[in-house]
């Protein structure tokens, strides 16, 4: 079973100095997409002005995946950790109540992309951890690169959940064929360009949640780039996290 998410039914806020896109908004309780897909609860697109500071949700424990497409994002923790993401790099942070993490973009000329993916964590009072990394174009180039990943695969980033985080540049014609264990979904988003997904045609900012499949099967019919999600299946009571609303 395919569960699509038009670009066009995000929930689309914009100031002058942040432009953002949610995919799941807990806020519209009408939408059964509210709460998220399984363990994935956010997964956000921002575009941040010069020095603009990026907004997260909610306060539970929870992993957090932060990937900057365009420009530079700049942070700072309780830890007193601090430092600078680069185009291209990927950022794991765990975070629970009473940690903080900020993040600003680290240009005073530039806009910033950025996309933040969280998952609530598989159990409770993690401590908070940051963990960084470059996956250069040539790394996700044709086929699905792991990015992030319970047990830290390929040089992966390592997060506490069942769940498995994928990113793949693709040129028109390339199919790519992703199969899904027993009892798995997968949460597909596409960040640029057209696929095909079935008899389902995909655009930029189109997403797609795959349930009851053995495998998630696309072909590229443009330059893409897409954010692929395998999710295992939440242990019970995980499914009922509150989520806070939007800080």
């Amino acid at each position: 079973m395919i569960t699509l998410r038009r670009a066009a039914q995000r929930h689309h806020d914009r100031s002058r100095q942040q432009e953002v896109w949610l995919t799941f908004d807990p806020q519209d309780r009408a939408d059964p997409l509210a709460d998220g897909f399984g363990a994935l609860e956010i997964l956000d697109e921002d575009r941040l002005s010069p020095g603009a500071a990026l907004s997260r949700r909610g306060h539970h424990d929870a992993e957090i995946v932060t990937y900057v497409r365009e420009g530079a994002l700049a942070y700072d923790d309780s830890s007193g950790r601090s430092g600078v993401i680069q185009a291209g790099e990927f950022q794991r942070t765990t975070t629970g109540r009473g940690s903080h993490h900020n993040e600003t973009n680290a240009s005073r000329t530039d806009w910033a992309h950025v996309y933040q993916i969280r998952l609530r964590a598989a159990q409770g009072g993690l401590a908070p951890g940051l963990e960084q990394r470059r996956f250069s174009a040539a790394e996700r180039r044709g086929w699905l690169c792991v990015v992030a990943s319970p047990d830290g695969r390929r040089g992966s980033l390592r997060i506490h959940q069942d769940a498995v985080l994928y990113s793949a540049l693709l040129r028109p014609g390339k199919h790519v064929v992703h199969e899904l264990g027993e009892g798995r979904k997968a949460w597909l988003h596409l960040i640029e360009g057209e696929i095909a997904l079935g008899d389902v045609v995909l655009s930029s900012g189109d997403a797609a949640g795959v349930t009851a499949e053995r495998a998630v099967s696309l072909t590229a019919r443009d330059e893409t780039e897409i954010l692929l999600v395998d999710l295992g299946a939440e242990r019970p009571g995980l499914n009922n996290t509150e989520v806070d609303d939007h800080e």
